[in-house]
């Protein structure tokens, strides 16, 4: 199901059925070097269930993000659970191949316009390792902002915070 096109991408909610596809994303080592490292399928299987659920409960999640021109999927974007002061943590991780095509801020700033439809979403968050700053550059780009480090338990390591207000 579409919950946001933009002029280049779709949104679609996660399902069960889309473990190979997220394998090819958060499954990739160099993809997810940034993230707290690649994650295996049994891993992946257990996050499609949590976000699905979470979807359902809560009314976000991260979304598959598909060429509006081909139907392929070329990342996932959407939201985390709530940390660190915020009422949901924006996401984003794309294929390698796809990587510079801006589709990470054209994703991204639809979760943020989707998120201000949403009564419970007034702040959202993101944390980024020190050493993507391509990531910093589409955060500043949304209109976050830098409030410090936050200890990252996926990565073992301090990262950068930023918060928006929706």
């Amino acid at each position: 199901m579409t919950v946001m096109e933009t002029d280049r991408l779709i949104l679609r909610l996660l399902e069960l059925s889309d473990l190979d596809e997220m394998m090819l994303i958060w499954g990739d080592q160099e993809v997810m070097k940034y993230c707290g490292n690649a994650g295996t399928r049994e891993q992946e299987m257990k996050s499609l269930q949590y976000y699905i659920n979470m979807q359902k409960t809560k009314g976000f999640s991260p979304y598959v993000v598909m060429l509006k021109e081909s139907g392929e999927v070329v990342g996932v974007c959407g939201f985390n659970p709530p940390d660190h002061g915020c009422d949901s943590e924006l996401m984003y991780h794309f294929k390698k191949e796809h990587w510079g095509n801006g589709y990470a801020t054209e994703a991204a700033g639809a979760c943020v316009n989707y998120a201000a439809k949403l009564e419970s979403i007034n702040v959202l968050g993101a944390s980024i390792d020190p050493e993507n700053t391509s990531s910093e550059k589409v955060l500043n780009k949304l209109g976050f902002y830098s409030v410090g480090e936050k200890w990252c338990e996926q990565s073992g390591q301090n990262e950068p915070y930023f918060l928006k207000e929706i």
